[in-house]
């Protein structure tokens, strides 16, 4: 997965379950602290529900669910990820955003070849001194069907 380019990428560091995660700051529009979500009916249970963000309505996923560690215990203290994907918006419920930085692209690594561990949930991973963060593969993430609601 290396880039002997070793060109520099922006990301985002994300808190979900006690694990961390990252995306690239470039699909993020804005970080904006946990609000009720209006449940829509037979969504995936990852969904929380949709809410009105200055006119556009916008569905909300537990990143938690989402990843495959159980639901979110919601709490005023957690933070909605707003992402661009695929000209929608999206929230992703997280417990905490750390923090942003710099990147070399070159110290990229691919997750390990697991049939369905991840689903290609993670497409790339970063390891640091105390933790390894995964890279959340937003195409694997939000599949058709969240993007629709969000239509």
């Amino acid at each position: 997965m290396s880039d002997d380019q070793g060109e520099r990428i922006e990301v985002i560091l994300l808190e979900v379950a006690g694990h961390e995660f990252w995306i690239d700051i470039n699909s993020v529009r804005e970080i904006r602290g946990w609000t009720t979500s209006t449940p829509l009916p037979q969504s995936p249970d990852y969904v929380l529900g949709v809410i009105n963000l200055r006119g556009t309505v916008m569905p909300v996923l537990d990143l938690s669910a989402r990843l495959g560690f159980g639901q979110t215990e919601v709490s005023s203290r957690h933070v909605i990820v707003v992402v661009e994907h695929r000209n929608s918006l999206v929230g992703l419920l997280v417990d905490v955003v750390q923090e942003t930085i710099e990147l070399d692209s070159a110290d990229l690594q691919s997750p390990p070849n697991m049939p369905g561990a991840n689903a290609g949930l993670v497409d790339a991973l970063i390891p640091r001194e105390s933790a390894i963060f995964s890279r959340i593969c937003l195409d694997a993430l939000l599949p058709e069907e969240a993007l629709d609601i969000a239509a």
